[in-house]
């Protein structure tokens, strides 16, 4: 058994935990990492990346199913999904090699091993060498999540799995019932929809995306009809069968959907079992970690950041939560994170991204904002990339015109947002957006245009 002392300890190497090490140590001080698994971060390289390069290879094979209207000879292809395994694992494999060459060269002691808390400034952490005692003077935990797996539902991995399955099939699944229809079920819908696969879509709710904007749901909901996916509306899961070479999952209402494979896309768990809450004197509800504004826990001394603190579960925001940690743990100038002015994206096709106050969320609220809507279909270049279906919407201050939000349904909705979430921060007006000259054609015309 070693002790090693240390001015920050970060216990979890994902997004907030990488991003807290570079940080404060770039400001000179001693930090020590402490990661069981993948540096970069489970929730990153086992969801967030693995996702979205599935999800980039079946944007390809949409397109390609579409070229016809392109004047193209229309050959759908064929997807290996283990040539994508392997594609995922590259790439997953460079970002952990990338973070650990990036650590080591800022002299960052990195400790790969289980840690917990025994009291308010040690931790022990196992590792394969023996156990490792750590006096810290301020610590994080960013621990990270893992997929839901109801009480209900069978064992995973073969025929019932969570998203953390879908990486390594050996084949496509001839028909997949998704339960879920959230960001992280909609997003497997048109994954697998587009590699080939039938889809049934579980949908607990009136509506897919029960969270948001109606009109945005209502134009991913006519994608999917319109590609053949079942939408299963106002049904809750319950149980699953396996057998006979398939799954039947039954439903509340009396329903059961038949298929090859099941999806649980059913939310996440915080990871801070067996973390030593109790000995830190950190206060949890629901294995969530409680925190202010700063990202301090009921331990002052103590921060959390990522998942495990239930807000926004979002790479990005665990990133700048970790940088911000740094910062204030080292007594340097910080502003706390406005979470109402973070963008986020869905990375369907047509792509979902928003940012800042809706109209939909304004009229909950009771406050009168400007809302306008214009459709992709009237934007030059959607049309000559038959990318049409959905719309730009920009909501501004009625009495002033600075920019308060906005949502983006459509083809790379993911970058287009950049423009109005730098306005939304910067409390720029709807006229510097329409004054500002944007390229001819392009798709950020059409945010000029609803500005306007």
């Amino acid at each position: 058994m070693t002790d090693t002392r240390t001015h920050l300890l970060i216990v979890g190497g994902g997004p907030a935990g990488t991003q807290a090490a570079t940080t404060a140590a770039m400001k000179g001080a001693r930090v020590t990492l402490v990661e069981k698994d993948i540096v970069g971060g489970a929730a990153h390289l086992w969801d967030c990346i693995p996702s979205k390069t599935m999800a980039a290879s079946a944007l390809r094979r949409t397109s390609v199913r579409n070229a016809v209207k392109l004047g193209l000879v229309n050959d759908p292809g064929h997807v290996d999904p283990r040539n994508l395994a392997v594609r995922i694992e590259e790439i997953t494999s460079d970002i952990n090699r990338n973070w650990l060459e990036l650590l080591d060269s800022q002299d960052v002691d990195m400790i790969l091993g289980k840690g917990s808390f025994t009291g308010p400034n040690e931790a022990v952490v196992a590792t394969e060498g023996g156990e490792r005692v750590i006096h810290f003077d301020k610590a994080m935990i960013s621990t990270g999540s893992a997929p839901r797996v109801p009480a209900w539902a069978p064992p995973v991995g073969d025929r019932v799995l969570t998203t953390r399955h879908c990486y390594d099939l050996e084949a496509v699944p001839e028909h997949i019932v998704i339960i879920g229809s959230g960001v992280t079920g909609v997003e497997f819908t048109h994954i697998f929809e587009s590699m080939g696969a039938s889809v049934s879509l579980v949908v607990s709710r009136q509506q897919i995306l029960p969270h948001r904007d109606p009109e945005v749901a209502a134009v991913l909901e006519e994608d999917f009809i319109e590609r053949g996916v079942r939408l299963v509306i106002g049904a809750r899961a319950e149980a699953i069968d396996v057998g006979n070479g398939g799954v039947a999952v039954h439903c509340d209402d009396g329903r059961t959907i038949d298929g090859s494979h099941a999806l649980l896309a059913v939310g996440s768990i915080p990871l801070t079992e067996g973390l030593g809450l109790d000995e830190a004197g950190v206060e949890a509800d629901d294995g969530h970690v409680k925190v202010d504004e700063y990202q301090r826990t009921s331990a002052s001394h103590i921060y959390a950041a990522g998942d495990v603190t239930g807000q926004m579960l979002l790479s990005s925001v665990a990133s700048m939560q970790g940088r911000k940690i740094a910062r204030h743990a080292l007594n340097l100038p910080v502003e706390p994170l406005d979470y109402s002015k973070v963008a986020e994206a869905i990375f369907t096709e047509p792509e979902i991204a928003s940012v800042g106050l809706g109209d939909v969320d304004a009229a909950a609220q009771g406050r009168k904002v400007r809302t306008i809507k214009v459709p992709f279909a009237a934007n030059a270049r959607s049309v000559l990339q038959h990318f049409t279906r959905g719309f730009v919407k920009v909501t501004t201050d009625p009495a002033t015109g600075v920019v308060l939000g906005g949502t983006i349904v459509g083809h790379r909705a993911s970058e287009l947002i950049g423009v109005i979430a730098l306005a939304v921060k910067a409390g720029l007006t709807a006229h510097t957006l329409v004054e500002t000259l944007m390229v001819h054609p392009s798709m950020t015309e059409a945010i000029s245009d609803a500005a306007e």
